[in-house]
């Protein structure tokens, strides 16, 4: 079976009027577009545009021959003109305990941590020819260093306290243990309520800080300051790793990872879960005790994933690498003279964003132009690629 999909943008306010429009070669949108949800996850499920009115879950829920009953997977189009907020996700184990605890609670209730009972391990790749985000604390003497430039104020000087290496035992787990620690304990003091006149004066300090070294980082903070005036997550954000991915580029962000997407356009799939827990740059609710029991506070430097030849398929395809066993992200790049060839694990979604595509399958065909994707079920693979341009493929992960 091959279903086209359509679904209209989420309008977020952080969301862009220019990126998604360009992708798909229309005017400027009125509002803001910030996500185009491809799967069936109930909190967006994706359109059949076949004219039957049916949403993709409902179909799936139904029963089809070659795909499951939900999909593990939530496929998206991701675009920012403004920072999001900072956030992390639970662990699987972390999910079933949080979503059980919090039972009594409404499906919809405003202080509700946990919407379902699932991990959300995320990959985005970038589509413009930047995309920039913080992810994962920075590695302390770095962080050190950094916080040294903000000058002799109050907030600084507070800061840089708390920073400091306790000189009693390290924690379980070494210096690494103790950086986490001492990291865990300093956002949480940010974050708490009662650092409110040392978070104003460390962001006046952000808006007239030089450094060489760091002038990236403080560039982007203070555009982070001028969206989220005030918010504490605005000193949270100078705590972690800025990363700039050229296209083509990704990062993939495990459990327990600190991020916030800062601006650009990119592909993101990820487990098919809605947990998030903030720490800032939101007015969305922050539990900022939750928060800290599922942060991992680990300094280290996120790498950036580039894609590699893809096991089962012809060349032109790559795969994204994660250990996550819900997905797998490939990319395709074909032109006429060659087309590509995929042989599909489970049930899969393609999404063209260059060019046009043709999907190839068992049992038919659907040509696609960017912004454009078609469900595809196993019992049509392996999946031909023809035509001029770029397709991604979402499909389940591996279960080794």
């Amino acid at each position: 079976m091959m279903l086209p999909l359509t679904n209209p943008p989420k309008d977020y306010a952080w969301g862009s009027r220019t990126l998604i429009a360009a992708l798909e070669g229309r005017p400027p949108s009125d509002a803001p577009e910030a996500e185009v949800w491809f799967g069936d996850h109930p909190g967006g499920p994706a359109l059949v545009g076949d004219g039957s009115g049916r949403t993709l879950d409902t179909v799936l829920a139904a029963g089809v021959e070659g795909a499951p009953e939900r999909l593990p997977y939530l496929l998206k189009l991701l675009a920012a003109a403004s920072p999001l907020s900072i956030q992390v996700h639970p662990s699987k184990a972390q999910a079933i305990e949080g979503f059980a605890r919090e039972t009594g609670l409404p499906a919809d209730a405003p202080n509700r941590n946990y919407r379902d009972d699932n991990h959300k391990p995320e990959l985005i790749v970038a589509l413009s020819d930047t995309f920039e985000a913080l992810c994962g604390l920075r590695p302390l003497a770095a962080t050190r260093r950094l916080v040294g430039a903000l000058g002799q104020g109050l907030g600084p000087a507070a800061l840089r306290a708390r920073l400091e290496r306790p000189s009693g035992d390290a924690a379980i787990g070494g210096a690494e243990g103790e950086d986490a620690d001492i990291l865990r304990d300093v956002i949480g003091w940010l974050l708490g309520g009662s650092a409110d006149v040392e978070v104003a004066s460390l962001i006046d300090a952000i808006g007239s800080a030089e450094s060489v070294e760091f002038a990236a980082e403080l560039a982007t903070t203070r555009r982070i300051a001028s969206v989220y005036p005030g918010d504490p997550g605005v000193v949270v954000a100078l705590l972690m790793n800025h990363v700039v991915l050229r296209r083509g580029e990704a990062v993939f962000l495990r459990a327990g990872l600190l991020h916030a997407y800062i601006s650009g356009l990119g592909v993101e799939l990820m487990a098919a879960s809605d947990n998030v827990l903030r720490g800032g740059l939101t007015p969305k609710h922050v539990d900022v005790a939750e928060l800290l029991s599922v942060l991992d506070a680990r300094p280290a430097v996120v790498p950036v994933v580039l894609p590699t030849s893809a096991e089962g398929a012809s060349r032109g395809v790559e795969a994204f690498a994660t250990d996550a066993p819900d997905f797998e992200l490939l990319r395709a790049r074909v032109n006429p003279d060659s087309p590509a060839t995929v042989t599909l694990r489970g049930a899969a979604i393609a999404l063209v964003t260059a060019g046009t595509i043709t999907v190839v399958g068992g049992h038919g065909d659907r040509t696609l132009r960017p912004g454009q994707a078609v469900f595809v079920t196993r019992d049509e693979s392996p999946v031909r690629l023809a035509g001029d341009g770029e397709v991604f493929i979402a499909q389940p992960g591996s279960p080794g």
